[in-house]
């Protein structure tokens, strides 16, 4: 499939970017609505619509220019165009693009430079307000407002020197307070846990409005020790400029629109209730408890500084479209288990991004479904331990096409023989079907669901033949008649 270049959207600063989807007709701008649940709402029922990225200015009692930005990466056709594809481009092409991409990465270091875009204003100490800010009250049931759902929380391990940057959900709790939720295994939440154990406050600072790629690396679960800016300067093909934090002497993405430093003590020291907060699987899963704080030293950002926004959704609706890069990891790890003849992974946003997989296969063998099925549940790529059904289908059907799948799962699936029940699988404290009794007694574990809505392998030859145009004769159709199906736009 031919490309067009917009591989400089991925690292792009934010105000370029938002030029650039300005030009494709993928931005509208929204003025006068209020950070109280108005804004929240309007991009929860513009991502329902499909629609473009959202941004707002004359945000109710701020002034002009204080703007808030959403739904970036939020649908497959964005992120398509953040990768050079064409609009139209079919989901199962952006996730082969993905693993592609990622399985050719080479990790180029980031450099420090002097100066950079967040430098424009500066307060510390007691001149800090953090209200300065329009941080939305995203739902109406969240615990507050909430600065940092689409930033990265840079840290550092005490031990190893090595630097952490990862998404996390950040509350704004008053002028100089900000809540922390870091889930305790996830690699911010283990450095963090280092200095507590020391007995010291750990150095940190919350990043909004950074390039594309780093955003990436930060909601991407890499390995331990693999550095996130190493990892974006290799995505972009050039390394992530940095500035040494002035305050906490963390290299700092010197593209970000705020930067705010600061301290978080141990949790015995300093601690507020934090939450409740949706998560991506579209329920409030975690309860409000008393949680980590950071002590806010400074602030810089630019001059009308633009606040970026991804908050969690109920599927369909998605404040991004992390499942298209899971289903690209997914795929990538099921081919390393060695199962041959995987043709393409999905997993359907309406599951939250990891309940519902996908897997078509072309089938080789007796047995050929379980094999890869099991791959697929026992792989951390593609949800990890909110995995709930894997659904495989024949390499005639396309993964991300819901239609086709469940056309597939109506009509190649008997139910007493095609569905395999895994019981005592590993879930975690975020699945909300875990019942109050196993969840005080600290057993999170669930069941699984194997799907296999492909032919029978032993008469696969005999079952009947789909009714429908062959991919080759669409090709020549389209071909023939390019006024009717424009070159990019996908006929299923």
């Amino acid at each position: 499939m031919a490309q067009v270049e917009t591989r400089d959207m991925l690292r792009t600063p934010l105000r370029d970017l938002i030029d650039r989807l300005d030009e494709l007709g993928e931005l509208r701008r929204v003025d006068g609505a209020d950070w109280n649940l108005e804004l929240g709402a309007i991009t929860e029922m513009m991502a329902l619509r499909d629609g473009p990225a959202l941004l707002f200015d004359q945000v109710k009692g701020y002034p002009p220019g204080h703007r808030v930005l959403t739904n970036v990466t939020n649908n497959p056709r964005r992120v398509g165009l953040f990768f050079g594809l064409p609009k139209g481009t079919s989901g199962i092409e952006i996730v082969r693009t993905i693993r592609d991409r990622f399985n050719r990465l080479e990790m180029i270091e980031p450099v420090e430079v002097r100066g950079a875009s967040f430098e424009e204003e500066f307060q510390s100490g007691s001149d800090v307000d953090l209200y300065r800010f329009p941080a939305p009250f995203w739902h109406e049931h969240d615990g507050g407002r909430y600065i940092g759902t689409a930033c990265v929380v840079v840290t550092r391990d005490p031990d190893r020197g090595w630097v952490n940057v990862g998404t996390y959900r950040v509350q704004l709790h008053d002028q100089r307070t900000l809540g922390l939720y870091i889930e305790p295994a996830h690699h911010g939440g283990l450095m963090l846990q280092r200095y507590w154990e020391q007995g010291e406050a750990a150095p940190i600072a919350v990043c909004i409005g950074v390039q594309l790629a780093v955003l990436m690396g930060g909601f991407l679960s890499l390995p331990w020790g693999v550095s996130e800016y190493a990892w974006a300067g290799g995505l972009m093909g050039q390394p992530v400029e940095t500035v040494r934090g002035e305050l906490t002497g963390l290299p700092l993405p010197a593209s970000a629109e705020i930067v705010i430093e600061g301290t978080c003590p141990p949790p015995t020291e300093e601690s507020r209730v934090e939450g409740p907060f949706g998560e991506t699987i579209g329920y409030y899963a975690s309860a409000a408890e008393a949680r980590p704080v950071i002590r806010v030293g400074h602030v810089q950002h630019r001059r009308d500084p633009i606040l970026v926004g991804a908050p969690p959704m109920r599927p369909p609706a998605s404040s991004s479209a992390t499942y298209l890069f899971r289903a690209a990891g997914l795929w990538s790890a099921i081919e390393r288990t060695g199962v041959p003849d995987v043709r393409g992974v999905w997993l359907i946003p309406a599951g939250g991004s990891s309940a519902l997989m996908v897997v078509s296969i072309r089938q080789r063998y007796g047995g050929h479904v379980t094999q890869v099925a099991q791959a697929a549940m026992s792989s951390s790529a593609g949800g990890g331990r909110l995995g709930r059904f894997v659904i495989v289908v024949d390499d005639d059907v396309d993964p991300s096409d819901l239609d086709q799948v469940l056309w597939a799962v109506a009509t190649r699936c008997d139910p007493a023989e095609s569905i395999e029940i895994m019981r005592q699988c590993t879930s975690q404290y975020l699945d909300p079907r875990i019942p109050p009794h196993k969840r005080a007694v600290g057993d999170y574990t669930s069941s699984r669901a194997i799907i296999d809505a492909c032919r029978p392998f032993t008469w696969r030859d005999q079952f009947p033949r789909p009714v429908g145009t062959s991919p080759e004769r669409q090709a020549q159709t389209r071909q023939d008649w390019p006024d009717l199906f424009p070159p990019g736009r996908s006929t299923s």
